[in-house]
């Protein structure tokens, strides 16, 4: 979906055309899959940050078209909406110092562009949802002027053909109708990837799904939307509800979700789920390339229409051969490099421990402790294995904080970082004060001042603190 495309408008020949490409390329990736015929490179991380654009007020500021001509950087990109925008890193071998090396260097680009924010007299922020936000910000008059989104919007609201209905129950209700897709420029994420040798790309897959609830509720920084107190990571419900259009058959409510958690653990391998790609979810952008087969760029496209909390996507590295990845996407922005570093840091260690473990926790399990790990955070009470009954807290601190330590020592992590990002963590929640639970406690000692909340959670991401270490 980062690519740009040419035109909107499409023919049902454009659908037909697309379709069989698309049967051509999955068949292709099974095959090569069969054949052993993918990247042995790995582990390797890299990184997505969401990120707003505020002015003085706090409120949003849809210039990410001059932000980024000012920027001038290829690491940074446009999101949805002209108020958001997209930074990456450099991929890089997850071993010695790669977390304190990922931590520098995204410090670096992040300085860049908040002093480019700041010579615009703006700000940047990294938050899972800006607690400003109003509704009538999310129109098309602020969506980004990309072909790929308003032609995505186009055919999202062609296969609904109805007004989006968004419904949220937390701590108070939330309702609302909307008309486009822009309720989904509300959540702003940090995106991890993680680049596998074939032999580990499904047991790591996986462990994903199994560690989600785990990595969600240890960094919760979204419990505001409309000025309502809603989940824990009111960004999940959102997001899933913000483009919601199921498979064939039921274009709006199922069988198959096109935005949420999946239906299954992996099997056979990566192929699986581009199986269930094809066979289950409508086109949304017939864009009809040139390139080879091999470079499964229609796969590649539809697959970026189809948005699983852990995506399994293929690459390609320099020298051309392709690759898989998981790209671990449960986490907000925020609320610093250094929380979202630590948050990596126990994603990669969690998972790489789990995709030791023989046992598999039941998917519909690890799926109930998602949501419930999304609405409560770690005041959650979840199923671990062997059917045991845990308050995530306890969970997080008696056992999966350990075993994120012995994957990353697995994984060669050099002894300073994991104690350095684990313990961030650990701090947090002996602190018991995430980027939600802040939020939260700002509102109820100075009332519900949005505005105020934003200006201070700005001021302290500009210190670089840990959310944990936070004053009120």
């Amino acid at each position: 979906m980062g690519q740009e495309i040419e035109h909107i408008q499409f023919s049902q020949n454009d659908f037909d055309r697309f379709l069989g490409r698309l049967r051509e390329e999955t068949e292709l990736l099974g095959s090569l899959e069969k054949g052993w015929r993918f990247s042995d490179k790995g582990p390797v991380a890299g990184f997505e940050i969401e990120a707003w654009l505020v002015d003085q007020d706090m409120r949003p500021a849809p210039c990410n078209d001059r932000f980024l001509q000012r920027l001038a950087d290829p690491l940074a990109s446009p999101e949805l909406a002209k108020f958001n925008i997209e930074l990456n890193n450099f991929p890089r071998d997850l071993r010695g110092d790669a977390l304190s090396r990922l931590h520098h260097e995204l410090e670096a680009i992040w300085r860049k562009a908040q002093q480019t924010a700041h010579s615009m007299e703006l700000h940047l922020l990294m938050i899972g949802i800006l607690p400003t936000l109003r509704q009538t910000d999310l129109t098309l008059k602020n969506m980004s002027q990309l072909n790929r989104y308003q032609a995505l919007n186009e055919q999202i609201l062609r296969l609904r053909g109805e007004p989006l209905h968004l419904e949220i129950t937390g701590k108070e209700h939330l309702e609302c109708f909307h008309d486009d897709v822009m309720l989904e420029a509300a959540a702003t994420s940090f995106q991890i990837h993680l680049q596998t040798p074939q032999d580990q790309f499904v047991p790591l897959f996986n462990a994903s799904i199994m560690a989600s609830a785990a990595t969600l509720a240890a960094g919760t920084n979204a419990p505001y939307l409309f000025g309502k107190d809603l989940w824990a990571e009111t960004r999940i419900p959102l997001f899933e509800q913000s483009i919601e259009i199921g498979g064939y058959g039921a274009a709006i409510h199922g069988p198959l979700r096109r935005v949420g958690f999946g239906n299954r653990y992996l099997k056979q391998g990566v192929s699986d789920a581009f199986l269930e790609n094809l066979e289950h979810f409508p086109i949304l952008l017939p864009i009809l390339f040139e390139d080879p087969p091999e470079k499964f760029s229609h796969l590649r496209l539809h697959n970026g229409t189809i948005w699983r909390w852990n995506r399994p996507l293929v690459g390609f590295d320099g020298d051309g051969t392709p690759h898989l990845r998981i790209e671990h996407r449960v986490l907000p922005a925020g609320p610093t490099i250094m929380d979202m570093i630590a948050n990596a840091a126990f994603y990669y260690g969690l998972a790489y421990s789990l995709s030791q473990e023989e046992r598999q926790l039941p998917f519909s399990l690890a799926r109930d402790n998602f949501y419930l790990a999304a609405m409560h955070g770690w005041d959650a009470h979840v199923i671990w294995f062997e059917n045991s009954r845990w308050p995530l807290r306890k969970l997080l601190l008696d056992e999966l904080i350990p075993r994120a330590r012995e994957g990353l020592a697995q994984l060669a992590i050099c002894r300073r970082d994991r104690e350095k990002y684990l313990g961030v963590i650990r701090d947090r929640i002996n602190a018991d004060q995430c980027g939600s639970q802040w939020q939260r406690r700002f509102i109820t000692s100075h009332g519900k001042d949005f505005t105020a909340l934003t200006r201070a959670y700005w001021q302290h991401q500009q210190q670089g603190k840990p959310v944990h270490t936070w004053p009120l």
